[in-house]
């Protein structure tokens, strides 16, 4: 059963809420302006709650190193009688968590921002959460409490194909996908054959809605920013090479740099592939505290959004890596297949191909992912796409 709902969680008649064993999934971006609480002390204080599930960078995102938070830091919250469970995930990225952990609760409501990226970890949760139930014929309820898309309704990218290697994200999504986390979850729930109940609170009765923008609260340690989400789906890409994408800054996502990129530092340079329409570039250097290159100073640039200008971000990220190929610039790509989860990317990063004919690639699987995505979408604003990259 699917319901979409335009009302607010605490006006729903529905008996599971009001007499139900409630779990929660949420982390600090669940927080209530009018009421100046989170979602799991209100849900506490009606007496129903009994476990507060949240991810690895604890609940506040106070573990940027993704350590867990554990439960006795938050017994000063007041809501110590309730259980507290870390989602770990195995080796392979993938949660560790018995489904006997949502046994003894009638409903789950989620509550929180996602990135917009098929690389959201939160996101990967969730999905994993209802296969959980689903295959294991939990009779349980679940409530989205809809968000905004922190990237707006942009697409970029190609669909991680199933077979890819695990890393690259959440099998059937682009890099960048548009929706918001009530449609993603409508996705998810279709593509499975789900049967419990599901039940999306929209996100136009939301009360932080009207003070609060998407970004206000930083959904994650690593997108502390208002520019943050524009650049986070493409310089993650990054990450499958050795050079930073700011990790470690206070601006990760919005530099990138290495300590053998000094050869572009000289003014009034041609920056080739690093330049792009929808973006001004700042020379700078920096030094990471902590991730790749921790204390090494770092030749680069900081990415500034030219206003009212389209941004490709995973376009510009894969120009970024072929013109350091093509200089010769020693990048190593060794971790690169891991990320991108696309040959044809892979191909025109190492030179195996040219941008036309990955700019056709990437055209299309938009163009198939945008025809998908309407058949789960609740809200009357489209899906678009940046129809010349970088031009």
């Amino acid at each position: 059963m699917f319901s979409f709902r335009t009302t607010p969680l605490d006006k729903q008649e529905d008996l599971v809420l009001r007499r139900g064993s409630l779990a929660v999934l949420c982390n600090q971006s669940a927080w209530d302006p009018e009421r100046q609480e989170y979602l799991f002390e209100t849900l506490h204080r009606n007496g129903r709650l009994r476990k507060v599930l949240f991810p690895s960078d604890g609940i506040f995102g106070e573990k940027p190193d993704k350590s867990l938070g554990e439960a006795p830091v938050y017994a000063s919250l007041g809501v110590s009688d309730c259980v507290f469970v870390p989602l770990h995930t195995g080796p392979s990225g993938k949660l560790v968590m018995d489904a006997e952990v949502l046994e003894d609760v009638d409903a789950l409501i989620v509550e929180f921002q996602d990135t917009g990226s098929r690389y959201d970890s939160l996101t990967a949760l969730l999905y994993e959460i209802f296969q959980i139930i689903h295959h294991g014929g939990l009779s349980l309820s679940v409530y989205i409490l809809d968000r905004e898309n922190i990237c707006g309704r942009w697409v970029e990218g190609t669909t991680l194909c199933p077979g890819s290697q695990e890393a690259a994200g959440i099998e059937g999504i682009p890099h960048r996908h548009g929706l918001t986390l009530g449609e993603l979850s409508n996705l998810f729930y279709s593509e499975i054959g789900a049967r419990f109940p599901l039940h999306i609170i929209s996100c136009m009765v939301r009360p932080a809605t009207q003070y609060l923008m998407p970004w206000s609260i930083p959904p994650r340690p690593d997108v502390p920013g208002l520019f943050t989400s524009n650049f986070y789906c493409g310089m993650i890409l990054l990450s499958g090479t050795d050079m930073s994408f700011g990790e470690g800054t206070t601006r990760p996502y919005e530099l990138f740099g290495a300590p053998y990129m000094d050869r572009y530092m000289r003014s009034g340079q041609d920056l080739g592939g690093f330049s792009d329409s929808g973006v001004f570039l700042r020379r700078t250097v920096f030094s990471p505290r902590f991730g790749r290159w921790k204390g090494r100073s770092c030749f680069g640039f900081q990415m500034l959004p030219r206003p009212g200008v389209p941004y490709h971000s995973v376009a510009h990220a894969l120009r970024i890596m072929r013109q350091l190929v093509d200089d010769g610039a020693g990048v190593d790509l060794s971790g690169l297949p891991a990320v991108l989860g696309d040959e044809m990317m892979e191909a025109y990063v190492t030179g195996g191909i040219e941008w036309d004919g990955l700019f056709e690639h990437i055209r299309t699987e938009e163009q198939k992912w945008i025809r998908k995505a309407r058949r789960y979408m609740l809200y009357d604003d489209q899906l678009t796409r940046v129809k010349n990259p970088g031009a």
